[in-house]
């Protein structure tokens, strides 16, 4: 695998979290994303909770949460390495583990969503960066 390869690997992965974060790292759009997520959750009928908007703590570690991925997203991006990927990897599987416990506990199945996603780009992100290690056989 090529230095350039892993590089780019890096950078979409990171604008990909970039998207997918952003919203949760302001005190003002996180509780919009949760009211959100109840909405989605009450038209499709599903079981399960999802986080409450009003909850401070909630809030606050959604925030704390956020925001660390919008920064580590933005190095990430202006300095992508096989070493930051590897990083990243292995907080994609932190994340996943996260998320399973949360489905396992009664967390609303839209979870499910984003733990597949996370799973995926583990996979696709550590595969990349396993085969950079690699060397290359003429």
């Amino acid at each position: 695998m090529t230095s350039s390869a892993v590089r780019n690997t890096v950078r979409i992965s990171a604008f990909y979290d970039l998207i997918v974060t952003a919203g949760f790292a302001l005190p003002f759009t996180a509780p919009a994303l949760f009211e959100g997520f109840g909405a989605l959750q009450v038209a499709l009928g599903l079981p399960g909770s999802v986080p409450d908007a009003g909850d401070v703590f909630t809030l606050m570690f959604a925030n704390l949460m956020g925001s660390l991925v919008v920064v580590w997203s933005a190095f990430r991006l202006a300095r992508p390495s096989r070493a930051a990927g590897a990083a990243d990897t292995a907080a994609r599987f932190l994340f996943s583990l996260g998320m399973a416990a949360a489905l396992i506990h009664g967390a609303s199945p839209l979870v499910l969503g984003m733990l597949i996603l996370e799973v995926v780009w583990a996979i696709v992100q550590g595969a990349v960066m396993a085969s950079a290690r690699l060397p290359v056989v003429a």
